[in-house]
């Protein structure tokens, strides 16, 4: 309504928003290709083509997989709008054909109305002016047939109303009239029944007046005692809440914190030292520090998975690569129980998958680790085999066998509960209990599920199916988005407002590597003398500080009038504190850990975009 009829884009987007997130939640492909289409229209309409980007990729996907004609129309209109912008015009011109002929083909006058009109704009670019003008013609010909049968069916349906309107008021007059008569004959009768009724009503009101009046008073002491009872119970639940909330959100920047310095360690010591790049130790700490870090987060946030608020990255990787990690990772473990762990790859898997390599490998984390706690003198068996492609899909079949100490029947139904743990007779298996929970809800973000096949004594059987897109142009698409230049010709200056001594000396190593100039200062009381002296590009400012935090000092640079881009650097979760980072005048979160690519690339980004307003 908001935006293809008032035409009040900046209402209506995000109530667009909010649907996609609803129709997440109940898992209704439809609803949300549907809803992310409307979304793509309004921002193309507005020339948002970058932002549209996203959600007309998510159709494309959708209209592959599911060849659904109600949306082709529009999707081959939107295809050509985007083209047109990308000044891909040869590509444009096609999509927009082809939607001219699938509407006419389907006899979708509404979408093909608006393609021959989107279509005019691509023709009016490319100065083809009489075929431009023939599309315009067309488009105003399609609006006037559709307004005249909408006004014909607006005419009928008014024809029929009028007709049950007369008919209503015909019955209507017939029957006052019946009910007239009736009360005609029954006038007397009904004067002395009333009569007779209200004194016995009066009878029963008294005697209900003094029943009720003494209802009333124990009723009135039970709900004062009941309401007192209930006070304290809810202001019990809201403390637990706000313990909950304070627990997770501390615990969370706690864990974060050290295992920024254990990545950004790790990070420096392979540039500094190019001789270990290959140690397989190295990369092994690497690995499992920034496994770590995502098994904490989902940990915490294991809610949010269970409401489907985690949405999975593309990500290129090869899948022996990723086995042999979680090999290397695990070798300690296996060293231990004198366990073997066996790699075998169906050699019909393409070298390059696209998709959540590290949920995924997380889920393989989680039940390598397990077979190799409940196995001693054995053998743990990864395998993979590709069972199905359909296009550029590429379904792998991924078998975790062992041959430990197996799984009961009654217990096979309960692993996948959270907190729970079976076979544990004394402390030789150490967990939480959580592993195979998170290793299911993961599976259910591939769209997937996990079966387990097990007998007492003869070892375990895990076994799931995902799919991975195989696609050669997207892979280098990926590879050449995760580069970025870093180098840069002018010294730019950055200040680091951090207090703790090893994120301060991580950070400001990372920074110089890529020819900046870097500041670091204790606390915002130190940062706010300093910026009053000097004039820097960028701030990265950290948010759990003494003194004054990061959201304070923050407030105060902007009331000096310093418009210099700030970056929150935090290990606090983004969505726990956007709000109160945009009110205090800060331009961007970025979590900690991080990867430098991530960093500066945001780091130009905002400098870019100062400089342009300066």
């Amino acid at each position: 309504m908001y935006c293809f009829e008032k035409k009040k884009y900046d209402i209506g987007i995000p109530y667009y928003k909010k649907a996609i997130e609803y129709s997440k939640k109940i898992s209704d492909s439809s609803q949300l290709v549907f809803t992310n289409l409307n979304l793509t229209w309004a921002l193309f309409d507005i020339n948002k083509f970058k932002e549209g980007e996203e959600s007309l990729k998510i159709i494309n996907s959708y209209y592959k997989k599911h060849k659904d004609n109600s949306v082709i129309v529009v999707l081959k209109m939107l295809n050509g709008m985007y083209s047109n912008f990308k000044n891909e015009n040869a590509k444009s011109d096609l999509y927009f054909k082809d939607a001219i002929r699938l509407g006419n083909n389907l006899n979708q006058k509404s979408d093909l109305s608006y393609s021959h009109f989107e279509y005019s704009k691509l023709l009016l670019k490319l100065k083809d002016y009489k075929n431009a003008y023939q599309n315009l013609e067309i488009y105003t010909r399609l609006n006037d047939e559709i307004y005249t049968e909408e006004k014909l069916k607006k005419a009928d349906v008014e024809g029929v109303n009028f007709q049950l309107d007369e008919y209503k008021r015909t019955i209507d007059k017939i029957e006052n009239e019946k009910d007239l008569q009736f009360q005609s004959l029954k006038k007397s009768r009904i004067i002395v029944l009333l009569f007779i009724i209200v004194i016995f009503v009066l009878l029963l009101f008294l005697n209900s007046l003094i029943k009720n009046n003494r209802f009333r008073l124990k009723s009135n002491a039970d709900l004062l005692l009941a309401n007192e009872e209930l006070i304290v119970a809810n202001k019990k639940a809201q403390e637990s809440a706000m313990l909950k909330t304070q627990f997770i959100s501390t615990i969370s920047h706690e864990l974060r914190t050290p295992l920024y310095g254990v990545v950004g360690i790790a990070d420096l010591l392979l540039e500094e030292h190019k001789e270990l790049s290959n140690s397989s130790h190295l990369n092994s700490l690497k690995f499992s520090a920034r496994y770590l870090l995502s098994l904490v987060n989902d940990i915490l946030q294991i809610n949010k998975i269970e409401e489907n608020k985690i949405v999975l990255d593309k990500m290129t990787f090869n899948l022996i690569d990723e086995f042999s990690m979680i090999k290397n990772s695990l070798s300690f473990i296996a060293k231990k129980n004198n366990n073997k762990i066996h790699i075998d790859v169906d050699a019909l898997i393409p070298e390059s998958l696209i998709g959540d390599k590290l949920r995924f490998a997380q889920i393989l984390m989680n039940l390598v680790s397990n077979a190799l706690k409940f196995t001693k003198n054995g053998k743990i068996e990864l395998k993979a085999r590709q069972i199905k492609v359909e296009g550029e899909i590429h379904s792998i079949e991924i078998k975790i066998k062992d041959n430990g100490i197996g799984i009961s029947p009654l217990d096979q139904d309960k692993i996948f509960d959270k907190f729970v743990q079976v076979g544990r007779k004394e402390l030789d298996y150490q967990g939480t209990g959580l592993g195979l929970s998170i290793v299911k809800r993961l599976l259910e973000l591939f769209g997937s599920d996990i079966t387990v096949e097990s007998e007492l004594g003869n070892g375990t059987v895990f076994t799931f199916c995902v799919d991975f897109e195989c696609n050669y142009m997207k892979t280098n698409e990926i590879i050449n988005n995760i580069q970025v230049n870093m180098t840069s010709s002018k010294i730019l200056k950055v200040l680091v407002v951090e207090d703790n001594h090893i994120n301060q000396l991580i950070t400001k190593k990372t920074i110089e590597k890529n020819n900046y100039s870097c500041k670091v200062v204790d606390d915002g009381f130190m940062a706010l003398d300093i910026l009053i002296e000097e004039e820097f590009d960028v701030i990265l400012m950290d948010i759990n500080m003494p003194l004054m935090n990061g959201f304070e000092t923050s407030r105060r640079i902007r009331a000096e009038g310093i418009e210099t881009p700030i970056i929150a650097l935090t290990a606090f979760d983004k969505n726990e504190i956007t709000d109160e980072a945009i009110m205090a005048g800060m331009n961007d979160i970025i979590v900690k850990p991080f990867e430098s690519v991530q960093l500066f690339k945001i780091i130009n980004s905002h400098i870019l975009k100062y400089k342009s307003l300066v």
